[in-house]
């Protein structure tokens, strides 16, 4: 028999490559107790109900040392951490309009590292005497203790945050996000500390009781940054899946399972009248839809790279932030064949893309609730100004769950486009009608739209932030006001 040398060559130099690769696998994985990046479960001598970051800091200085660096206040092009209000101009400075008659239009800023949860919770101006503990839920490591029934149990979520929730957590001694909330204290593995989450995945059919180690390091971001509404009557939070990820399977759950369950929206509109659903951050809904999330890559793989803090230990990074802030660790990992000014120019191009997108859907939104506010106005039948409303609701659903996720569109380029387009076509949909209806009954179009130009300005012109819904309003486009509470019996 003869033998092919290239081939026996060829043979012989992936071994050696495949023994070299197993080495260099079990180093990587061989446990630490100090600094480790550890593959087995340590024992920590920590008791299982710590909830303070600083409990951690000496048996794993490398992590608590790059959690800190979330202290760090710098941007990228679309994000980061400096103190910045979306009101600004280079933001969305719409959406004062978009959001009036709900707290977003009183104060909605961008991100801040982790580091800052409770402390931005507390100022925010969103929270007030009347909000309950579910809005505590993904900020501070107190919660999966506040949950337990022998402390708060099912009352948390509906508990007065000032009065009751976060001064049991201050009791407590709770840190912003932090290591309970992903690791078990003794262990340190990895874990779902948010009871919302696996109701959620179970609703899909999704077992999560035995996941593997990389589909951990998604979960453990999936259990905050998510879309979400609070159940009606318990205040629980609720994550809308059980028909999917995409924002039409979300769109279609809270037109039907929540409906069913007394959930109908999170505010009535002041403009238009419209009840309307506010996205939260469904960062996990985004990339799970997109190339990343179905080609197996984890958020820890991007936002959590390798590290050689000191120079000799291998740690995940734990400074969450933008991968564009560390490109070299986060993306030329898997994409060396770039250099990271193309990889920083490619993200920028499809961030690009969608902000301009992003602004347009977002301008004839606000149109299409000047437009509906006119029907009221006008006495337009109900029956149109309800199916008018009802493309006002949808339209700006389909563009809030792209504006209100942390990549610019990145995490799912065509998902996110797909889902902008759809929100100009609903709100496009919504002023056709409106047309029609105030046209019948002899209303000036050229004035209407002279008029919307001009309250827009008034918004856009008003230098103090606290006061710029103020002006979505005026004696052309007078206020909706919320139907009144039923009296109780």
């Amino acid at each position: 028999m003869e033998y092919n040398m290239n081939s026996l060559k060829r043979a012989l130099l992936l071994a050696v490559v495949a023994i070299f690769a197993l080495a260099i696998m079990a180093a990587c994985g061989a446990k630490d107790t100090k600094n480790g990046s550890a593959s087995e479960p340590i024992d920590t001598g920590l008791p299982a109900d710590t909830i303070s970051n600083e409990a951690f800091k000496d048996l794993f200085p490398l992590q608590y040392e790059s959690f800190n660096a979330t202290k760090d206040m710098s941007d990228t092009k679309y994000g980061g951490s400096v103190p910045t209000s979306k009101f600004d101009q280079s933001k969305e400075p719409l959406l004062p309009i978009l959001f009036n008659g709900y707290g977003f239009a009183l104060e909605y800023n961008e991100d801040r590292g982790h580091v800052y949860a409770n402390e931005d919770i507390e100022k925010i101006a969103r929270i007030n005497d009347k909000s309950f503990g579910s809005c505590l839920t993904c900020k501070s490591t107190a919660v999966p203790q506040l949950l337990k029934e022998e402390n708060m149990g099912d009352k948390y979520w509906g508990a007065n945050f000032r009065a009751e929730v976060l001064p049991a957590a201050k009791e407590m001694g709770h840190s912003p996000i932090g290591c309970s909330d992903c690791h078990d204290p003794q262990t340190m593995e990895l874990r779902v500390t948010r009871p919302s989450f696996a109701k959620a995945m179970e609703s899909q059919g999704i077992d999560i009781s035995n996941p593997t180690k990389n589909q951990m390091r998604t979960y453990v971001c999936a259990q905050c940054h998510v879309e979400y509404y609070f159940e009606p009557e318990k205040k629980e939070v609720v994550f809308p899946w059980a028909n999917g990820f995409k924002p039409e399977e979300m769109y279609e759950y809270y037109e039907t399972v929540a409906k069913d369950q007394g959930f109908k929206s999170d505010w009535q509109h002041n403009i238009s009248g419209a009840p309307m659903l506010k996205a939260q951050h469904p960062e996990f809904e985004t990339v799970s839809t997109g190339t990343h999330g179905k080609n197996g890559v984890s958020c820890a793989d991007c936002h959590m790279p390798y590290e050689r803090s000191d120079g000799k230990k291998k740690v995940s990074s734990h400074n969450w932030t933008s991968p564009l802030k560390n490109i070299e660790a986060s993306c030329r990992t898997c994409h060396a064949d770039k250099t990271a000014e193309e990889l920083k120019n490619n993200v920028e191009s499809i961030q690009d893309t969608h902000k301009d997108a992003l602004d347009k859907a977002e301008e004839i939104s606000v149109s299409s609730h000047y437009y509906v506010n006119k029907m009221i106005t006008a006495k337009a039948p109900a029956a149109k100004i309800a199916e008018a409303q009802e493309l006002v609701r949808k339209a700006q659903w389909f563009w809030d769950i792209i504006a209100a996720e942390n990549s610019t569109g990145f995490h799912n380029p065509q998902g996110a486009m797909d889902s902008l387009k759809m929100s100009s076509e609903y709100s496009s949909e919504a002023i056709i009608l409106a047309t029609e209806e105030l046209v019948k009954l002899g209303v000036n179009v050229d004035e209407l739209k002279a008029e919307i130009e001009k309250a827009t300005k008034a918004v856009l012109a008003e230098t103090d932030n606290f006061k710029k819904k103020d002006h979505a309003t005026n004696t052309f486009f007078p206020a909706q006001q919320p139907p009144a509470a039923p009296a109780k019996k």
